[in-house]
This record gives structure tokens, sequence and C-alpha cells, in this order.
């Protein structure tokens, strides 16, 4: 069988790329190595921070494309090809109100997402050790209703039952926004529009290539619009229900290595 034309491959990290212990399999740069010399560009696609992704992919990150933050923030060879600011007042409002989980009892953090840096104002360490991961770039601030940087996504790490009180309460008080639940634990609001399925179509207008052309890899509701944005779409076998359901195809789960296999097998290389 003859190759796709495949000029775009976008991964999700966390149960797709990453293995069971969030690292990176080894084969990773030298498949992307591959990949560009082929004329195919890698894009890891996540909800972490741009300088987040940026580091953990810093050997081959000259050519590479990041989509950060669930789609808010997409380079291109270190070249800003869209960012997505939310309103500050929105912000601001929403913090309010999420604190007010917090004083109901509920366990949660917040996390503020600038293009220049996350901002929190919880500092205790079970909350730091959920955070630091995915946010390389992190300052501590005593008001997150006012900070200084352009806001692209609000994140809110549930310790509890996320879907039973934090992701509905969001739901509601989002407004335009879309709710995207990334995680058991964790739920991000972006602008209006705004998902990873958006930043691959601004990636295959800026790079003038089209959904048969792209291959996307996911396993969690907030890559759902991304695999509709691909044809060459690939629910990892571990995926949630729904993301298996609305992807063409299906990969070996990520602790096999499924991205890397599926990647090399289907395009021959």
């Amino acid at each position: 069988m003859t190759a796709p034309d495949i000029k775009l491959v976008v991964a999700d990290l966390d149960g797709t790329l990453l293995d069971e212990r969030k690292q990176m399999p080894a084969e990773t740069f030298a498949l992307i190595r591959d990949l560009q010399a082929a004329g195919v560009a890698f894009a890891p696609a996540s909800g972490r921070q741009w300088a987040t992704i940026e580091s953990m992919f810093h050997e081959v990150a000259d050519e590479l494309v990041i989509i950060a933050e669930n789609g808010a923030y997409v380079t291109h060879a270190g070249v800003e090809v869209a960012a997505h600011p939310l309103d500050p007042a929105w912000v601001s409002g929403a913090v309010r109100k999420t604190q007010g989980l917090a004083d109901r009892g509920v366990d949660v953090g917040i996390v503020v997402c600038g293009i220049e840096s996350a901002w929190i104002d919880r500092t205790d360490q079970p909350f730091l050790d959920q955070v630091e991961p995915y946010y390389r770039r992190l300052k501590v601030t005593e008001d997150l209703t006012s900070v200084d940087d352009t806001i692209i996504k609000l994140a809110v790490h549930d310790f509890g039952d996320l879907e039973a009180v934090t992701a509905p309460f969001l739901k509601e008080h989002a407004e335009q926004n879309p709710v995207a639940i990334s995680g058991a634990h964790w739920v991000d609001v972006m602008a209006e529009g705004v998902n990873k399925g958006l930043a691959v179509r601004e990636l295959q207008a800026e790079m003038g290539i089209d959904a048969t052309q792209t291959m996307a890899f996911g396993d969690y509701l907030n890559d759902y619009e991304m695999l509709q944005a691909a044809d060459w779409s690939f629910a990892m076998s571990n995926a949630h229900p729904d993301i298996l359901d609305v992807a063409n195809y299906t990969a070996p789960p990520n602790h096999e290595n499924g991205v890397i296999t599926t990647v090399r097998s289907v395009l021959g290389l």
C-alpha cells in the first residue's frame, strides 16, 4: 500500500505519546527527526504550558510545532501562529466564583495561565506536586484576579470527584467559553471556540494542507475536536470511550509506544 501524503502529525502527550510514568519513549526524537527529514511536521498537543512542552522537546525544537494550553497558544519553529486570550474581566469573575467552591469545602486549586507564566495563589505541596509537572514557568501571586499577563487559559485541579461538582460548576459559569476535561482531576476553560481542533485547523491553513494530510493521536476528551480535524485520526486503545467512538482508527496503547509504531508503520518510515 502506498503511504498517505501526510504533512502534519499531531500527538497528545499524557495518556497518548507519554508512557504510564509520563516519560517520553526513547525513540521519540529519532522519529521526529525522520519525520522532519521527510518533510512532515510533528506537533505535541497538550493542555501543558508552552514552556513546559518546549523544554521536553528542546532537542528537536528548532522546527517543532507546539500546540499548548489545549490549543490556546500555537507556535511553529518558535514563531507564534495563534494566541487566543480570555477576557480579563471574565477571568477575574471566574476566579472569584471558583474560589467560592473552596469556601464550600471543595478541594480545588486554580492556575491562571498566561503567555509569560502560569500563576497560582495556593502553595501547599500536594497542589504544587500536581501543578509543577505541567507548568515550567510558575509564579505565586496573592491576587489571581489581577494578574499582569495575557491570559489564555484557566485551569482548575479538583482533588476529589471533578465531574461531580467542579466541571459542571465551570460549565455553568463559563458563558461562551469552552470547558475541556483534560484529565481525571483537571478541567480547563479557554476563549470562545478554542480547542485543539481549532489549533490543528490554524496550522493546516498556515501550512497549506488539509485534513487528508493530517494524522492525529489522542486519548481523552480534550482531544475530541483535534481528532475531528484529521482524516487519519487515531484513538489510543486505552482512550476514553467517546474518543474511541470519534476516531477513524485505533492505535496500540501509550505504554506500548502506540504513536511511534503507528506512525512508522503507516508512513513506511
